[in-house]
Formats: C-alpha cells, sequence, structure tokens
C-alpha cells in the first residue's frame, strides 16, 4: 500500500462527496425501511407474515451476493477511477431503476399469486444484486480516501448527515403524501399511482446524489489488488474473519442497532396513524430527530470520540435509548408530543454510534490487517453489510409477525383496542430490549477501545514505513 501525494489533500470536498453517497442509499434504503411493508400490506394486500418471510429469506440470498461482491471489490484490478469509485459509476442507475420497480401499484389488481411472484423478483432485484454492488464498494472507499482515525470519524459523520437529511425528507415528505382520511376521520392509505410517482422521483435524486458522490471524492490511498484472493474460498474468507473479534462485536450490536431502528421506523406507520391517531407526527417526530442529529450529534461526534473513544461514548448512548424507550414502554404514553420528545431523547443517545459507525468499521479492517497481515476492505465491509442486511430483515420480519400476532386487519379502516395496545408495545419494549443487548456487544465483545484503535494506527504506519 502506497500514498499518491500527488493528489489534491483530503478536504471538505470528500466529506460533502461522501456525504451525497449515503444520501443516495438511502433515498432507496430508508424509503424500503419505512414504507415498503406499508406498500406491500396496504396497497398490494399482502399479509405481514408473508411479507415478513421475504425480508428473511432474502438475506439467505444476501450471504452469498454481499461476500461475492467483497471479493470481487478486492480482487479486481482498479479502473482507472480507483478500486470503489468506478462502482458507485457503473451501479447508480440499475440500483435506482430496482427501487423504482418494487411500488408499482398497477399491481395492486393482480391475482395474489402473481403479486407474490413480483415481490421476490423486484425486491431481490433491487436488494440483494443492485444494493449490493454498490453499497459494499461505496463503504469501502472510506479507507481508500483517507487513512487517518479523525479523518475517517469525520467521514462517518458526514455518513451519517447525508443518511440523516435523506431520513428528513423521506420522513416528513411521504406520510403526508400516502396518507389521507377517509369520510369518518379515520387515516388510510393513498391509493392510485402515488407510492409509484413518489418512488420514481426518489430515484432519480438517487442517481443525482451519486453522481455528486463520484465527482467529489478522491482515492487516495492505494491498495493492490490481492493476487491470491480469487484463490481463496467463501468458506476460508468466513473462517479468517469470523474468527476476529472485533468483526464479530461491531456485527452483533450492528444486527440489533438496525433490527431496533428499523422496526421503530416501520411500526411508526402503524403506531402514529393507529394508536395517536396523527399520521402529521411521523414528519414532525422526523424532522425534530433530523435537527437533533445535525445540531448535536454530529458536531460532537469527532471530539467526543478523540476524546472518550467510539467504542465508549457509543455504549453510553445505547444504555440511554434503551432505559428511554423501556420507560415509554410502563408509562403508556396517550399524548403524542410527550411521546415525541422522549423517543427522540432516546435515539439522540444512540445517534452517537450511528454516527461513528462507519470509521468502527475502517478500525476493524485495520485490526484485521495488523492481526492477519492482509488488507480486505471489500470482504469485510461485504460481511458488516450483510448483517446490517440480517438486521433489516429481522426488523421486517419482526414487524410482519408482530402485526399478524397482535391481530392486525390490513383490509380493516379501524383496528381493535387490543391491537392498537400491541402497536404500542412492539414500538417500545422490543427497541428497548435491543438498545440494551448494543451495550452489552459493545462493552464486552467488541474490543477497539481508544488505546486499542490508536495502537493499531501506529503499528500500521510502522509497517508501512519500513516497506
Amino acid at each position: 500500500m502506497n500514498e499518491n501525494n500527488k493528489v489534491r489533500p483530503f478536504g471538505m470536498r470528500d466529506k460533502i462527496g461522501y456525504m451525497f453517497g449515503d444520501f443516495g442509499n438511502d433515498f432507496t434504503f430508508i424509503f424500503a425501511s419505512s414504507f415498503l411493508m406499508v406498500f406491500y400490506t396496504k396497497v398490494l394486500g399482502i399479509s405481514g407474515v408473508m411479507v415478513g418471510t421475504l425480508f428473511l429469506l432474502a438475506r439467505v440470498v444476501d450471504a452469498f451476493t454481499d461476500i461475492t461482491m467483497g471479493r470481487i471489490v478486492d480482487s479486481v484490478k482498479p479502473a482507472r477511477d480507483g478500486r470503489f469509485r468506478c462502482w458507485v459509476r457503473r451501479m447508480c442507475g440499475p440500483v435506482a431503476i430496482a427501487s423504482f420497480l418494487m411500488y408499482q401499484s398497477a399491481m395492486a389488481g393482480a391475482p395474489m399469486a402473481l403479486k407474490v411472484v413480483y415481490m421476490y423478483v423486484t425486491y431481490l432485484l433491487w436488494g440483494s444484486v443492485f444494493y449490493t454492488s454498490i453499497n459494499i464498494p461505496y463503504g469501502s472507499m472510506a479507507s481508500a480516501i483517507t487513512d487517518k482515525p479523525d479523518e475517517r470519524t469525520a467521514l462517518s459523520t458526514f455518513r451519517t448527515v447525508g443518511a440523516t437529511l435523506a431520513g428528513l425528507i423521506i420522513g416528513t415528505v411521504t406520510p403526508l403524501l400516502i396518507y389521507t382520511k377517509d369520510a369518518d376521520g379515520n387515516q388510510i392509505v393513498r391509493g392510485g399511482s402515488t407510492f409509484t410517482i413518489i418512488a420514481g422521483v426518489f430515484a432519480l435524486c438517487a442517481v443525482l446524489c451519486y453522481v455528486i458522490c463520484y465527482k467529489l471524492t478522491t482515492e487516495r490511498v492505494k491498495v493492490e489488488p490481492d493476487t491470491d484472493a480469487k484463490k481463496v474460498t467463501l468458506g476460508q474468507t468466513f473462517t479468517a474473519i469470523f474468527r476476529s473479534r472485533a468483526l464479530l462485536g461491531i456485527i452483533g450490536a450492528a444486527i440489533f442497532l438496525l433490527l431496533s431502528q428499523l422496526l421503530i421506523q416501520a411500526m411508526n406507520n402503524y403506531l402514529y396513524t393507529e394508536y395517536f391517531g396523527s399520521a402529521g407526527a411521523i414528519s414532525i417526530m422526523t424532522i425534530l430527530n433530523t435537527v437533533l442529529m445535525l445540531v448535536v450529534v454530529a458536531p460532537l461526534s469527532v471530539p467526543i470520540s478523540r476524546r472518550f473513544g467510539k467504542k465508549e461514548a457509543s455504549t453510553v448512548g445505547a444504555l440511554l435509548a434503551g432505559t428511554v424507550f423501556l420507560l415509554l414502554f410502563f408509562l403508556k404514553v396517550k399524548n403524542v408530543a410527550v411521546y415525541i420528545v422522549l423517543a427522540n431523547i432516546g435515539m439522540l443517545g444512540l445517534g452517537f454510534f450511528n454516527t461513528v459507525i462507519w470509521a468502527n468499521i475502517t478500525d476493524v479492517i485495520d485490526d484485521q490487517e495488523v492481526k492477519t497481515g492482509q488488507r480486505e476492505d471489500g470482504t469485510v465491509y461485504a460481511v458488516y453489510s450483510f448483517a446490517r442486511k440480517l438486521g433489516q430483515a429481522l426488523a421486517g420480519g419482526a414487524g410482519g409477525w408482530a402485526l399478524s400476532i397482535i391481530g392486525y386487519d390490513q383490509l380493516a379502516k379501524v383496528q381493535t383496542e387490543a391491537v392498537i395496545n400491541g402497536l404500542y408495545t412492539t414500538s417500545t419494549l422490543i427497541p428497548a430490549v435491543c438498545f440494551f443487548i448494543v451495550a452489552l456487544f459493545l462493552w464486552f465483545i467488541y474490543p477497539l477501545g481508544k488505546k486499542n484503535v490508536e495502537a493499531n494506527v501506529e503499528e500500521l504506519k510502522r509497517r508501512r514505513e519500513n516497506a
């Protein structure tokens, strides 16, 4: 590995560019996480159990596609525009088109068998093929933009800002467009081509963001292809990686982090409309969360991580989030304003981990190189990406199964009292438990505290200077 000194220095241009990369990712990812189940259940009329099963089965496919993509990135000769950036250029169009195809309202009148086939084909095409093909190189690119820990933390922070902005747009605009009230005043999903149009607009926005990411970022840290990569089997790769305590720790934390957060996002569409009777509250919740992330969490992420360490601060944040959501469960809050304030305090506690988690992955990659002598950015990130998708699937599965267990009727205009209370429990108790589990993984399994990270950086610097 060597550094090309002729390229421009790392700076704000790279941060902005990298931010737009996740901005683009989340125009499809957050939209799917928050509203795809709503589209499947309330527009197409597919049961929550069938949707949840799809999300889990898709992760079986991802176990192969994610790792395969990681191996491709690590072993294929870099293009003229870099090892990772070239994939952003190649795949931005296909992932946007695939996302758009998932939300075709015209399928509502099709036979149920055809709707299920359509659901499986389009979802797998988007999530397991095209999203994988752009997200894994994009995530791995951070380690090629810079090798300095503080700059990587800054990239992670800006990436989170991009995701937050996408979440703001999706979380505020979408509920206002897809929900309306019937003659009796009940919140219902708007019919017609509403979902399809929104998906098309978000797909175009995603492409624009990817183009900006490609234009503004620069790969400085040159990683030569692993000539032996193609000779290593998938089983050997998994064996080597899963011997890493650091990777296992961050994977465990990430799965439960995504399970809790995405379950909250998915259930909010039912909680606020059915329990609180206010679809507009979803937008208010999103706006407040975005403001807190941008004004409080993002500016403090780098100085806090420098002072206390990413692991240490993230653990405290996860404990705070778990405590707040457990409190919400016991209080059985009826006032939507009180609920929004308390829920945002909880998410604020977890916001730090969300902000720096991508820097944690580069720390894991460094740790892997220190211990094995091999650097596999794409493969390690692929394993982590699979874990995140597993968390996404578990959230979708848990949400779908929970709807079925509590007796939710997707065709009913008004749910029973028992169903409404079940929605509240699912939205508070399950996330609380998951947040506590995140804290346990970070503190007891994930070993890369502040001192360990600094030691690994110095060791790799010494090796490269002596190479």
